[in-house]
């Protein structure tokens, strides 16, 4: 697999974030997860002096949050398969709330149980004995959000119950580490001028977008860390198999690749989000961590000499506007919204939505 690292460390640029969002036309306040600890989950530079900072709106009267919280990692059946959750009400998730009652069920896919390089034994086996909320050799198993609990020998996910136990699809007991590169550019005319969107008279940001051959979602470029492999090199990795096909060129297009890559990834970016991820594939027992990050090629033109293929799991990859509207998977769409506001550009035709008590929210 190729494999790159970033040729620099960059300051990392201080990111004012706007927790509360709503949605389009509705008559009730929707909560963005996972955006609910920003202040603690986004990232500091050691490059830096500078701190991402949070700001969460008040929601005096909304819909109560908890109705859109790990609202994903409850949904069934569990992907590829026809396993049903039990189900976890909203007022049950969380660990805090007694349940005596609680049946869930266990599952873990036969392509895990099958032991392949990137998967733990199951717990009790010989000669496992994983160092949870600790770096276990080359496997890291501490949590982007901080400690988590450990219960008759296994993890326990910090934010609530999924209604499955085991792992799923999902290889690590514990957090399970992504990277998600998310590669934008301005979207120009045919004179290389910035286009605005007609409504909010914003520039039309754009990013690269796969579509997912296990779901057929749309998508950020990503995947998972390899053990011992730096972030850096991941984030450069998974976009250019995903994004560019790297695994099939020949050796001379991937040396011309690696140069544009290094254009592009030198330059300055910013975290847009480090944490947990509300994911389809989470259980009690094993979930998504991820590390977004922004790369910005602000002329466009270290794109113009990549060319864009689908690859590795990704069925299709073309430049996408963003907006409101974009649905896509996992909780992407709540990172592109960051991005969207970090770059000033278009994301919401209305600027003010109100809620069913009469109380203005700023975008």
């Amino acid at each position: 697999m190729a494999r790159g690292f970033l040729a620099r460390t960059v300051t990392v640029v201080s990111l004012t974030v706007t927790l509360t969002a709503v949605a389009a036309k509705s008559s009730s306040c929707t909560y963005f997860y996972p955006l609910f600890q920003a202040a603690r989950n986004l990232a500091y530079s050691p490059s830096s002096e500078s701190w991402f900072h949070s700001k969460a709106a008040k929601m005096s009267n909304c819909k109560d949050a908890r109705e859109n919280l790990h609202n994903k990692a409850r949904t069934s059946p569990y992907p590829g398969s026809n396993i049903e959750r039990s189900r976890v009400p909203n007022d049950k998730v969380d660990w805090s709330t007694e349940w005596e009652d609680y049946s869930p069920v266990e599952y873990t896919a036969q392509s895990v149980l099958a032991g392949p390089k990137w998967a733990d034994p199951e717990i009790g086996v010989k000669n496992f004995s994983p160092k949870f909320n600790e770096k276990d050799g080359q496997v890291e198993r501490r949590s982007q959000n901080g400690f988590y609990h450990v219960e008759d020998g296994r993890p326990r996910n910090p934010v609530g119950r999924t209604g499955v136990v085991g792992r799923g699809l999902l290889g690590r007991w514990g957090p399970n580490h992504a990277a998600d590169p998310l590669v934008t550019k301005w979207k120009r005319d045919g004179s290389g001028n910035k286009v605005a969107h007609p409504a909010s008279g914003k520039s039309i940001l754009q990013f690269i977008a796969i579509k997912r051959k296990d779901c057929g979602e749309w998508a950020i470029p990503g995947g998972m860390v390899d053990p011992g492999e730096k972030l850096s090199a991941a984030l450069k990795r998974e976009f250019s198999e995903e994004a560019l096909n790297s695994l099939q060129k020949t050796e001379a297009e991937k040396e011309e690749m690696e140069k544009q890559l290094n254009r592009l990834f030198s330059q300055d970016y910013f975290v847009v989000y480090k944490g947990y991820v509300d994911d389809p594939r989470n259980t009690d027992n094993a979930w998504m961590e991820t590390e977004a990050v922004n790369y910005h090629d602000e002329t466009g033109e270290v794109m113009e000499n990549l060319h864009l293929e689908a690859g590795d799991d990704a069925g299709k990859v073309k430049w996408v506007d963003i907006g409101e509207k974009l649905k896509l998977y996992a909780s992407h769409a709540d990172f592109v919204k960051l991005v969207a506001e970090k770059r000033g550009a278009h994301w919401r035709e209305d600027h003010n939505l109100v809620c069913h008590d009469g109380a203005e929210i700023k975008a």
